[in-house]
């Protein structure tokens, strides 16, 4: 079968070598007669890859003592409502911040307001028909929110913060469903930290979240027990039957990544993989990408033809030569291409390959 590059923001590609281990594992999981998917989650065996995971996890990101990492389901549109739900009900306010730089930034506002009073702050400016974001030194934080929330990477419109926020006396929230482990953080940044897997992660099915002990105790008691963080993390992430191989995948794609070298390497890769990408789109009168180049997205690169007549045909000739998942979501429209960690880099110098054959054809 020929090579397939997908391009899709997510689910996304999963690394080879990893697919590969699952495949191999897939019937006789830890020579056990069995598949991961069939054994208990409290056994002796799971329990072992759950450990390994979360230490894995905490190498990576350098996770310290006084966090939390909880494994969970519900996607990070669950803790859209998580969040609120457990840490206002002991709040000195009901009020809290929801920066405004997209689609799902917009989304936890909305969720948002079923449990609280958010405030918007919107920092996305055009000048010039170019987008761009403001630092975080001039957002417009209220005095007595309690929490502020952001999103560093919005998939759909191709925009990024690289920033990291510091703020006296707030606690942090970051979406990072498709920032995190794409680069190196500092957790000691934030007070907590959820994804969503199916980007940099492993598959859908499984979120993580990474809390301050502190916000643990201070959860709510009116958070329906599946999302109550004190529950989830008294009962190590099984308070019900957690997604099991999604877990396990999880955890090869962590040891994956602890092989590749780890963030600092990671990171490398991926500017140079959306490096290669934004240099074509600007070196050519063909695409267009609008958005200042300080908040580029280098998982998520939004791009439009000049001709938006061509975009089918740019999208069928794509995809017949093994470069899929190109289309860009309806409401921006164009072209998008995910880098993702699992993207290698043959695959994006094949979709600047394609770019150039198609602008020397159609342009």
């Amino acid at each position: 079968m020929n090579m397939v590059y997908n391009f899709s923001a997510g689910p996304a590609m999963i690394p080879i070598d990893v697919l590969d281990q699952a495949q191999k594992e897939l019937k006789n999981w830890n020579q056990l007669g069995s598949s991961i998917m069939e054994i208990s989650h409290r056994s002796e065996e799971f329990i072992q890859v759950a450990l390994e995971a979360e230490k894995d996890l905490r190498d990576l990101l350098k996770i310290p003592d006084s966090f939390k990492v909880l494994f969970c389901q519900g996607g990070a549109r669950g803790q859209f409502s998580a969040v609120p739900m457990n840490l206002l009900n002991h709040s000195f306010s009901k009020t809290a911040d929801y920066i405004n730089t997209g689609y799902w930034s917009n989304c936890a506002l909305i969720e948002a307001k079923k449990y609280c009073i958010p405030s918007s702050i919107h920092i996305k400016k055009t000048t010039n028909e170019i987008i761009s974001l403001l630092p975080i030194s001039q957002w417009n934080i209220n005095k007595n929110s309690a929490y502020i929330h952001y999103c560093p990477n919005e998939t759909i419109e191709g925009l990024s913060i690289y920033e990291e926020p510091s703020f006296d006396n707030k606690i942090i929230i970051g979406d990072f469903s498709s920032f995190i482990l794409s680069r190196s953080i500092n957790i000691n940044n934030y007070d907590l930290i959820y994804a969503g897997a199916q980007k940099n992660i492993g598959p859908a099915g499984i979120t993580i979240i990474i809390i301050r002990d502190k916000l643990i105790k201070c959860s709510s008691n009116i958070s329906p027990s599946i999302l109550d963080y004190q529950k989830i993390s008294q009962h190590n992430s099984m308070f019900n039957t957690p997604p099991t191989f999604a877990w396990y995948l999880s955890g090869l794609v962590f040891k994956w990544l602890k092989k590749q070298g780890g963030l600092k390497k990671i990171q490398i890769l991926n500017t140079k993989k959306s490096n290669l990408l934004y240099q074509k789109i600007d070196d050519s009168e063909f695409y267009i990408n609008r958005i200042d180049k300080k908040n580029r997205s280098q998982m998520n690169v939004v791009f439009h033809l000049i001709n938006p007549k061509l975009n089918n045909i740019f999208l069928k000739e794509a995809h017949d030569l093994g470069l899929t998942s190109l289309k860009g979501h309806c409401i921006i429209g164009g072209m998008r291409a995910s880098l993702y960690n699992a993207m290698p880099l043959e695959g994006v110098k094949s979709l600047v390959r394609f770019m150039s054959y198609f602008e020397n054809r159609y342009g």
